[in-house]
């Protein structure tokens, strides 16, 4: 009989023990999604520029807001309107034929990786292996960079980035665009030298 209490004892033991461990996990708050899964994350779907190829719909969803992004600091540029961004994107822009095209779609790619893997873009192809924000935002060690950006400059390229999100599906009052601007404004201090 005192083998079959101990018994009894050592059940009870462990399966109270493992319901407070299960009243922990219920305690724990549900760690959520990464912007790059809330995004599509890495489930695959076609490529609309590039046939027959796949892409993830993660990168798909910030390749978009990107291209989005530049097509509008580009509208900006050829306005001519006051405290526009053609000082910092002079020396890409002025970069001419074939090139040109070739290179804002080396930096829309840049920008695809840096964003997909740094909000959670886990597949090799999302890598960034470009230059740290410092650097690549200093005209002295970046020659495709025209100016070091102001506060005001890194402001007005957060709003054509909320544009082009805004455009591409996500809204502004959603806590996903809010995740998105914050993480901008996590790159202001190494982004903004002037």
């Amino acid at each position: 009989m005192k083998n079959f209490s101990k018994i009894t004892l050592s059940v009870l033991i462990a399966a109270s023990a493992s319901l407070a461990s299960c009243s922990n996990d219920d305690d724990k708050p549900v760690e959520k999604a990464t912007i790059y899964e809330r995004l599509g994350g890495s489930a695959m779907v076609s490529d609309p520029d590039n046939s027959g190829q796949m892409i993830e719909k993660g990168r798909l969803s910030f390749r978009k807001v990107v291209n989005s992004t530049i097509g509008l600091i580009v509208a900006d540029i050829q306005s001519n309107a006051s405290g526009n961004l053609q000082a910092h994107f002079a020396p890409l822009l002025a970069e001419t034929g074939n090139t040109q095209a070739t290179n804002i779609a080396k930096l829309s790619d840049n920008l695809t990786d840096f964003f997909s893997f740094n909000t959670g873009g886990t597949n090799a192809v999302n890598t960034y292996s470009g230059l740290n924000m410092v650097a690549a935002h200093d005209p002295a060690k970046n020659p495709r960079m025209g100016t070091k950006a102001s506060s005001a400059d890194y402001t007005k390229f957060e709003g054509y980035v909320g544009a082009a999100a805004n455009k591409n599906g996500v809204a502004s009052n959603t806590e996903l665009y809010t995740d998105i601007v914050a993480v901008l404004e996590s790159l202001r201090t190494p982004i903004v030298q002037k």
